[in-house]
């Protein structure tokens, strides 16, 4: 079904309201069918019921339009709301004869254009440009050509370009306690140099997946046009003050490893379990918080609670069982101050967290698992997701929201789904060769 191909279910597919029990129309015939009665369901009795819940009510009509459950799941349209129906009206041409308008039925040059030159440079196209491209026997060179010009604009790729502001919600710059360039009040770590990662794993050609597998650090310099480069072992030491430089090339995993990065997540904690929710729902699209990607480890019943935070019961548990095991591999890094610094890697860092509180915390193990995969560490934990198809479809999904303006419909997923499988395999996680596919689906080409 389109709901789920490259992504996950919207709690709405099943609810009145995300993140409320309220079912609709759909939820309350799977609620009735596979558990009848006031009991609510344990995660475990949920997920061994829920398959034959679905195909008890698949040619049951939820909202009474006429269409069956299953055939308006596979439609992509909503079994719960009886306006929203399988099928649509057929597209009518209204351009006409004036050269102006725009055809709505088929690519419109005029149009991705006007589109690509706002999104991408920042400015309207001028009339001689569009006279170009509505009047060429093959307008989709032009395109593309102008494309490739926008992606070296400053606009898109200088400091608080588009790109910067892709990476804010990522980074959570927060001035008031930023270091080096532009210091805070209280200065503990500089992201400047997960912006100038971000921006050049995104650009130029390089491998997108450095996001999480860089270990290296990135400098820029800055003048009529922005230049992202690799800095050397020389120049990072160079840099004093940034306790980054200081942790061992070998544990460097990109953006989660970051010295920001952990002082902003994980603070002061022993199991850091925000680190690891931010970066499984900034890197691989899935927030836990939603009851999005539960992916439980084989061992997933012997969860230990070693820090006593009472993760082990039962309506916490069907979260923690996946959450905990992605928090292992960061828990030898360093929030803020520890031995070594902030962001700095220590082996020996959860004794300084054992007291009467949390007695076992130190038995804590730096091995967790991913997307039902062990790793032994963060490098590992990195590897496993930047080489994972959740990965690919978060990329693709953030320029998809940012150029399209929306998450794909039922009618794009199709597009979706071919457009991140190529970024992993056709363009070899190169952002920009994807974007050169984005501009020509229906979704941005077609008014």
């Amino acid at each position: 079904m389109p709901a789920c191909a490259g992504a996950v279910p919207d709690c709405t597919l099943c609810h009145e309201t995300a993140g409320v029990a309220l079912r609709n129309a759909f939820g309350a015939q799977i609620e009735d069918a596979a558990w009848p009665g006031d009991d609510t369901p344990s995660a475990d009795e949920f997920t061994a019921g829920l398959a034959d819940a679905l195909m008890a009510v698949e040619d049951l009509d939820a909202d009474g339009d006429d269409y069956a459950n299953y055939e308006e799941l596979l439609a992509g349209s909503d079994p719960s709301d009886a306006d929203d129906v399988p099928g649509g009206a057929t597209c009518e041409d209204t351009s006409g004869s004036d050269t102006w308008q725009y055809d709505v039925c088929n690519p419109d040059a005029a149009y991705t254009l006007r589109k690509l030159t706002l999104d991408v440079c920042g400015h309207s196209p001028t009339l001689a440009e569009l006279e170009a491209v509505t009047t060429a026997d093959d307008p989709s060179t032009l395109l593309h050509e102008a494309l490739d010009a926008c992606l070296n604009t400053e606009f898109w790729r200088g400091p608080n370009g588009v790109l910067w502001q892709m990476a804010h919600r990522k980074i959570t710059p927060l001035p008031a306690v930023k270091s080096g360039a532009d210091a805070g009040g209280v200065p503990l770590a500089d992201y400047d140099d997960d912006y100038n990662l971000f921006v050049y794993s995104q650009t130029d050609g390089n491998d997108a997946r450095d996001l999480l597998l860089a270990q290296y650090v990135v400098g820029r310099n800055e003048g009529e046009s922005t230049e992202y480069y690799v800095m050397t072992e020389a120049e990072q030491t160079a840099r004093s003050g940034d306790a980054q430089v200081f942790t061992p090339v070998e544990r460097r995993a990109g953006m989660v490893s970051s010295r920001w990065f952990l002082v902003i997540n994980t603070m002061f904690t022993a199991v850091p379990r925000t680190t690891a929710a931010e970066a499984y729902r900034s890197y691989l699209g899935m927030d836990i918080a939603k009851l999005e990607g539960l992916v439980e480890p084989p061992d997933s019943e012997t969860l230990i609670d070693y820090d006593d935070k009472g993760v082990t019961v039962e309506t916490c548990a069907a979260c923690h069982r996946t959450l905990d095991p992605l928090s292992y591999p960061f828990t030898r890094y360093n929030g803020i101050g520890g031995t070594g610094g902030s962001g700095d890697y220590n082996t020996n860092r959860l004794a300084a967290f054992a007291d009467s509180t949390q007695p076992n915390v130190d038995e804590t193990p730096e091995a967790g698992w991913l997307l039902g995969e062990p790793v032994d560490d963060l490098v590992q934990w990195a590897e496993v997701a930047a080489n994972s198809d959740e990965f690919a479809a978060a990329v693709v999904m953030d320029y998809w929201e940012l150029l399209v303006g929306e998450r794909p419909s039922a009618a794009e997923t199709e597009a979706f789904v071919e457009l991140w499988s190529d970024f992993a395999t056709v363009h070899a996680y190169d952002v920009e060769a994807m974007l050169h596919d984005l501009i020509d689906t229906e979704a941005y080409s077609v008014p």
